[in-house]
């Protein structure tokens, strides 16, 4: 599990390989990550963006903006939380997530909350220690 605050608003992931979805033997790997938002801070914020990079296990980077989460931009009064699944494939063994969600304060202030780089690791991928 990952996890970063950012101005009160924890954001915490859990990626998952999904074994049942991947085709190793075509160059094809899946996994999902499910994320949870909370708001720990005293003000009411809403999630208006995000901003996603993965990069693959080869350096190439991809990057996915886009409003709001799975079709939604929730609005979270202090102590509630909005939690959420989504995936991504690759086209290698193992790769890195890390992003942020561009956050309204109900005021009118904007800030991002960091979405902590997470790993993505499957089994076919031979690990190594330095």
């Amino acid at each position: 599990m990952y996890e970063e605050i950012t101005r009160g608003v924890r954001v915490t992931v859990n990626p998952v390989y999904l074994q049942q979805q991947s085709e190793p033997e075509r160059s094809h790997f899946v996994w999902a990550y499910q994320v949870t938002i909370t708001n720990e801070g005293s003000d009411t914020v809403q999630l208006l963006t995000r901003h996603w990079k993965i990069t693959d296990g080869n350096g190439q980077l991809h990057e996915v903006q886009g409003p709001g989460v799975v079709g939604e931009q929730p609005v979270l009064k202090p102590g509630e939380s909005f939690e959420y699944t989504s995936g991504t494939p690759l086209s290698t063994p193992s790769g890195i997530m890390a992003g942020s969600y561009h956050m309204q304060v109900s005021g009118g202030e904007m800030f991002d909350a960091v979405v902590p780089a997470f790993s993505l690791d499957s089994p076919h991928e031979p690990r190594r220690v330095n």
